[in-house]
């Protein structure tokens, strides 16, 4: 959530900051500013607005009416104070002489606010950033790092700053903990951003800040300090997908266009993994000598990314004999987990940043566990602080909303779960191959469903209407069930919530009266005839049912479900892979048709970086 942007070089900063900023409207926001040292005035020029990026660029013409090379802008997603002019970033000292841009928390804002008041320093905003602000230029005495070092040694919580002061022009100071930051390093100009789509236009060239780093940028150079203020010197990385990766490349949406990505995606991610007929994995944790003590599993993550871990739970059950626990993240470290070196942990985060799942790692790790990490961005803090990382290689995904993500975050673990089996003897040799012949299939069954489209829109034109709907399914269908609705309530706002049909007498199918929407997941053949009975059973209080099942399946599903959706038959390792398109698409032009904004829904933001 929220984004920053900072550029020092001999171009205009303006239009370069404000450009940056355009590239993390995705990760959500509800307003925009930035700060420039203006060239003329010898002054911060500090602009500010509520509401989408566009209203800040109208103002100042793109940037044309800001005239300075060192800037830092930002998109706020409101945590403390309500969305205004006033509260947006970059937040000013006193004089106005420092200007900050924060994502995170600062937890003790409210003690350093008393205390700075008491000192006799009035506060303009509702916002902890203001905090950091003032406490900088209390602290600030012609030495802006010494001031900054001093400031942070008050400061509690998470955070990524950008800062910049009028008496230091040549140069921003960029400081991470628990928040991504990156460096970006240019010819005569270098950057900070909060993910690398801000930057591609300009460089390809980036480091990560680790956690407790500090970073001073001028136009020819970055020095970086660790915790205790050496120097240090990151190595830089080229990034090697292209900006067009992060274009609608003619789709109306990004949700679309990614949804549509999936085929290509899972290629990426299965492909190089299976190699002269089997499955391949290697590394710190996925060895035999460990996976022969391994006595649970645990799996931890947020969101959609929980739902992976629940749908991955029946497949690694069946296929290892190990058992499984998934927990939210947000749960986990407060919950005395009892893990130990015997217990592998899986952490599931598509951007690799989520703070309570960053969280929960570190709890998993200090109780002597090792940790196994699943996620889509490269070099994100997740993947550098676990044991060891796979990587879904789903590419940029922008939309809020995930769907590449989630199909390839599930592939790559129904995979993992295949590969354990093997090493661990719980799978036949037909079985295994069946299998493995199945993942290299999967690429093409997903442009098969992907191909229905358009029938699938045809039942949103019937449902988008509706202020409630209901999933209902068992095992994997009911961990399909679980993304399929917050699919539906994230981004066209409709509640949606997802039961265990066989929980529905157990007080949920109160809930059920006349025409209420029942999307009933029916791909699990081993609980076909239970999934039928229980669709006769909504439609006997009233319910329409959109069922969703498989395609020799359908006839029988059709007698009695409103409407039917179908995928191709396959193995279960792959129906809830499957089954998630029809129920992207559903939600995705349910949302279209009520006119909501799909991309960056209400309240959401892509990476979840505060608690």
């Amino acid at each position: 959530m929220c984004g920053i942007v900072g550029y020092i070089g001999r171009e205009q900063a303006a239009p370069i900051l404000l450009e940056g900023l355009s590239r993390l409207e995705y990760r959500g926001y509800d307003s925009a500013g930035v700060a420039v040292f203006d060239n003329e005035t010898g002054a911060l020029a500090v602009h500010k607005a509520g509401g989408r990026l566009q209203v800040l660029h109208d103002r100042l013409r793109g940037g044309a009416d800001l005239h300075g090379t060192a800037g830092i802008g930002h998109t706020r997603w409101a945590t403390h104070g309500a969305p205004s002019d006033v509260n947006s970033h970059p937040q000013v000292s006193r004089s106005g002489r420092i200007a900050v841009v924060h994502n995170g928390i600062i937890e003790n804002y409210s003690e350093l606010r008393a205390y700075l008041t008491g000192q006799g320093i009035p506060f303009r905003s509702e916002t902890d950033t203001e905090a950091a602000a003032q406490l900088i230029e209390y602290f600030y005495s012609g030495d802006l790092l010494a001031a900054v070092e001093k400031a942070l040694q008050r400061i509690q919580g998470s955070y990524a700053l950008g800062i910049l002061c009028a008496d230091c022009p040549d140069q921003i100071i960029a400081v991470r903990k628990d928040n991504p930051l990156i460096l970006g390093y240019g010819d005569g100009c270098n950057f900070i951003a909060s993910d690398v789509t801000a930057l591609l236009g300009h460089t390809r060239q980036v480091s990560y800040m680790e956690d407790g780093e500090l970073a001073v940028l001028t136009r020819d150079r970055i020095q970086c300090y660790n915790r205790q203020m050496q120097p240090i010197q990151p190595k830089p990385v080229a990034i090697d997908w292209e900006i067009d990766a992060a274009e609608k490349g003619g789709y109306e949406h990004f949700m679309l266009k990614e949804i549509m990505e999936q085929p290509e995606a899972l290629r990426r991610c299965l492909s190089p993994r299976i190699r002269n007929g089997e499955a391949v994995f290697e590394g710190a944790v996925l060895n035999q000598a460990f996976l022969e003590t391994m006595r649970r599993i645990h799996i931890v993550a947020c969101g959609s990314s929980y739902h992976v871990g629940v749908a991955g739970k029946y497949h690694l059950e069946r296929l290892t004999r190990r058992p499984v626990e998934v927990n939210l993240s947000s749960e986990f470290r407060y919950m005395d987990p009892i893990v130990d070196e015997r217990t592998l942990v899986i952490v599931i985060s598509q951007s690799g940043e989520t703070l309570d799942t960053m969280a929960a790692l570190r709890e998993a790790r200090r109780l002597g566990a090792p940790v196994l990490s699943l996620v889509n961005v490269v070099g994100s803090s997740i993947a550098r602080e676990s044991d060891q990382v796979l990587y879904t290689w789903a590419g940029p995904e922008i939309a809020v909303a995930t769907t590449k993500a989630y199909t390839t975050q599930l592939a790559l673990l129904s995979l993992l779960a295949l590969w354990m089996a093997r090493r661990l003897n719980t799978v036949s040799d037909e079985a295994y191959q069946a299998a493995l012949a199945g993942f290299q299939a999967l690429p093409e069954q997903m442009e098969a469903v992907l191909s229905r489209r358009e029938e699938i829109r045809s039942f949103a034109s019937q449902s988008s209407s509706r202020s409630s709907m209901f999933f209902i399914g068992r095992n994997l269908d009911y961990a399909l069930g679980l993304e399929g609705s917050l699919k539906m309530k994230e981004i066209s706002y409709i509640h949606a919530e997802a039961y265990a049909s066989g929980e529905l007498k157990h007080g949920s199918i109160s809930l059920i009266e006349q025409d209420t929407l029942v999307v009933a997941l029916g791909t699990y053949g081993r609980l076909f005839s239970k999934a039928v009975s229980n669709v006769v059973e909504v439609k006997a209080r009233g319910a329409g049912v959109l069922a969703l099942t498989t395609d020799s399946r359908k006839e029988e599903m059709a007698r009695i479900a409103d409407g039917v959706m179908t995928i191709p038959d396959a193995d279960d390792l792959f129906l809830p892979i499957l089954g998630a398109a029809p129920l992207q698409l559903f939600a995705y032009y349910t949302a279209l048709l009520r006119g909501c904004d799909i991309d960056k829904p209400r309240n959401l933001a892509k990476s979840v970086t505060v608690e």
